[in-house]
């Protein structure tokens, strides 16, 4: 963190807005790597080590696999953002394994989001929040934010913010997601009203404006797809005081000019996503030389420093 980074007050504010405004000008970086560690796209190097091994051997695999990643990235972005279906999908022991991941990337000065997309009723909406939030608390995976799904109200939705504002933590809220077929249910419109995913977009603004800190961006943010350019500009005049997650960069197709108008003219407000396209670069054409004669742990490092140089020339993230 840099010298003015330590003397601002919004670095040292326990609010999740404040603190990601701060981690993403220390970096000066506006990406988040998301860690889906599929099995079957590993480097040969680790996945060989495990051919129909046992569970325990599988998590430590991937858990040593997503560290690898952290080391290459941590000095160029302020967040990583954890898939837990790909820990779920191991048992037991993946759901250790994550936890150990979660806990290493917060050692290495990373803000984590958690990317479980939970949603329910009552207690049961209460039960996750005590699970996933952080990070200060009881929770056993402490994330700095997790992502949830509004579908069932914003009554489902409360519970989250509440143990968020308790603990110092954040959430992401499904606004236009990035796949396919998103336009065949958040596009709905009823008659002379608001498409679904403007009405979420009014609630992820009401809650990020009511919990806005020094930096004027609130602990409730959107998730909003890239490969939606124009949605994205939308939403980002709608939801003014909200951190938007946006997916979709490099493998799903989006370009940094794609989600230029996610920022706010001093490059804040979002924060770009790219999985696939970072931590298995190596399996990509244009890396595949160099992650032969260095590791596919240069391609990676090659892929974020490009990601990041097209962001700061193409985006307001280079006002950062």
């Amino acid at each position: 963190m840099s010298d003015r980074s330590l003397s601002d007050p919004i670095a040292r504010s326990n609010h999740f807005g404040d603190r990601l405004a701060a981690a993403v000008r220390s970096k000066r970086s506006p990406i988040v790597v998301g860690l889906d560690p599929r099995f079957d796209l590993l480097p040969a190097e680790l996945a060989d080590s495990c051919r129909e091994c046992s569970r325990d051997l599988t998590a430590a695999v991937v858990a040593e696999f997503c560290r690898k990643v952290i080391d290459i990235v941590a000095d160029l972005v302020p967040a990583v953002k954890i898939q837990s279906a790909f820990f779920e999908a191991i048992g037991p022991e993946g759901l250790i394994a994550m936890a150990e991941v979660l806990e290493y990337a917060r050692k290495c000065g990373l803000i984590v989001i958690l990317d479980v997309k939970r949603g329910d009723i009552g207690s049961t909406a209460e039960a996750y929040a005590d699970a996933y939030l952080g990070p200060e608390g009881p929770a056993p995976w402490p994330a700095d934010a997790i992502t949830v799904n509004p579908f069932l109200g914003p009554d489902t939705l409360e519970p989250f913010v509440r143990t968020a504002q308790a603990r110092g933590g954040g959430i992401f809220g499904l606004v236009r997601t990035s796949n396919p077929g998103a336009p065949e249910f958040q596009d709905i419109t009823p008659m002379n009203g608001k498409p679904v995913y403007r009405r979420i977009a009014d609630w992820v603004q009401s809650q990020a404006m009511v919990t806005a800190g020094q930096s004027g961006l609130g602990i409730v943010g959107g998730v909003v797809g890239a490969t939606y350019p124009q949605q994205l500009k939308e939403l980002r005049s709608v939801m003014a005081n909200a951190w938007l997650l946006v997916p979709g960069y490099g493998t799903q197709g989006a370009t940094a000019t794609d989600v230029s108008s996610a920022f706010r003219p001093d490059g804040l407000g979002a924060l770009v996503n790219n999985s696939r396209g970072l931590i298995f670069a190596f399996r990509q054409p244009e890396y595949a030389e160099m992650a032969r004669r260095a590791g596919w742990q240069a391609a990676t490092r090659k892929a974020t420093e490009e990601m990041l140089q097209q962001l700061r020339s193409l985006t307001p993230a280079g006002n950062l």
